[in-house]
């Protein structure tokens, strides 16, 4: 059986799941150490806080078809969980907002852990305000970097002289995130270095809560959290030089929410695809993948094209495992 044992099948109440699911995520989190030790036919899976609603779904619904396998998991941060948990070989999966990059790969190596990347979902990632900041519905890339890079404004009105003159609360992803990590690649960008002064954590509803309780915050974090709380705080769209597009499922599988539309991921432990419950999870998630369950906790399914090319290369590297 799952260890998330808060998360439904089909036809949930998103909103009502990702709070709940949140709650799973924090408790998986303390006891980690003690639960990666594990049962003799688990699934262990670290990393991104994006991801970790799609991964809490899916595994809900593997586990009322399969009670004979226990799915551990835990938010983590998409590097934390690389770092910490994935490359040092004590999970099989790790959920990401971003690719594995080369010092994770390097790390993986020297454990003997050979990443396998399946695309499972795309996402919007969303910046959003207190609900009465009526000043602001839309931002450029250049006033979001503005915003938001080291030594760049501390009040609105530094941004447009029209804007409020009070001093800007900012909340966003830990240094350890993906969601940091694209955020920093597609906004602040190679010449400068994202703000420090700022509420970070890996905790998405935190940050929902930060700009909830500040008429004069600015956060940011993936599509689904916003989703969740709509009346709570403001979404705001982005203008990349072709207009403003406000973050939203249409807009990031059309391709017109950019740069802040991104591609969601699992890394699997090749070695690990060597277990036959591995291998069937994995299966039975990359097979719903491209179906409502996705969309139904906020985010794109991939295509049945993607789908199928994700089934052929798990298909091709349990084979190679097992031959």
């Amino acid at each position: 059986m799952s260890k998330d044992t808060t998360g439904p099948s089909v036809g949930i109440n998103r909103r009502k799941f990702l709070a709940g699911a949140s709650l799973a995520g924090v408790t998986g989190l303390s006891g980690c150490i003690g639960t990666f030790a594990g049962a003799a036919k688990e699934v262990r899976i670290a990393g991104s806080s994006t991801v970790f609603p799609i991964t809490s779904v899916i595994s809900s619904s593997f586990s009322e078809d399969r009670n004979d396998v226990t799915v551990s998991i835990s938010m983590t941060g998409t590097g934390g969980g690389f770092s910490n948990f994935f490359c040092p070989n004590m999970t099989d999966i790790n959920n990401a907002s971003r690719e594995i990059a080369d010092a994770d790969i390097e790390q993986c190596a020297e454990n003997s852990v050979e990443p396998v990347e399946f695309t499972i979902a795309t996402d919007a990632l969303t910046v959003v305000t207190h609900p009465e900041a009526d000043w602001v519905d839309c931002v450029t890339v250049e006033e979001l970097r503005e915003l938001w890079r080291e030594g760049g404004a501390q009040r609105w009105s530094d941004v447009r002289d029209e804007w409020p003159d009070e001093e800007i609360e900012f909340f966003g992803s830990a240094t350890t995130s993906g969601t940091h990590e694209y955020f920093v690649e597609a906004i602040i960008g190679e010449e400068e270095t994202h703000r420090t002064d700022y509420r970070g954590t890996e905790r998405d509803r935190s940050i929902v809560q930060g700009v909830r309780g500040s008429q004069y915050s600015i956060g940011y974090f993936g599509f689904a959290y916003y989703d969740e709380n709509p009346d709570q705080i403001k979404a705001l769209g982005i203008d990349d030089g072709d207009g403003c597009v406000e973050p939203s499922l249409e807009a990031a599988m059309d391709g017109e929410y950019t740069p802040l539309s991104r591609n969601l991921y699992i890394y699997v432990a090749k070695e690990s695809l060597e277990r036959p419950e591995v291998q069937d999870f994995v299966r039975y998630y990359l097979e719903r993948s491209s179906t409502d369950l996705v969309n139904e906790v906020g985010y794109v399914p991939v295509t049945e094209d993607v789908r199928d090319e994700n089934l052929e290369k798990l298909d091709r590297n349990i084979e190679e495992v097992t031959a």
